[in-house]
């Protein structure tokens, strides 16, 4: 999966999301170079409700069934 910047230029390639006791692991690279282990933990995956409408949760979702452009 690849995160890009707002000039569409690629920001992060996570390679592995995978659980590590409660937490989630997030393994990749960073502008192709520089690479990352982040950890994302539980009270930080329920606070994307918070910053996250109903509706671009909706919108979310569907594009898992969205040819790619």
């Amino acid at each position: 999966m690849k995160l890009y910047a707002s000039d569409n230029s690629d920001l992060m390639e996570v390679s592995k999301i995978s659980k590590d006791d409660n937490n989630l692991v997030v393994e990749g690279t960073i502008m192709g170079a520089m690479p990352i282990r982040a950890v994302v933990k539980p009270a930080e995956v329920r606070s994307v409700f918070k910053v996250m409408s109903i509706g671009t949760l909706f919108h979310a979702i569907s594009m898992m069934f969205r040819p790619s452009r």
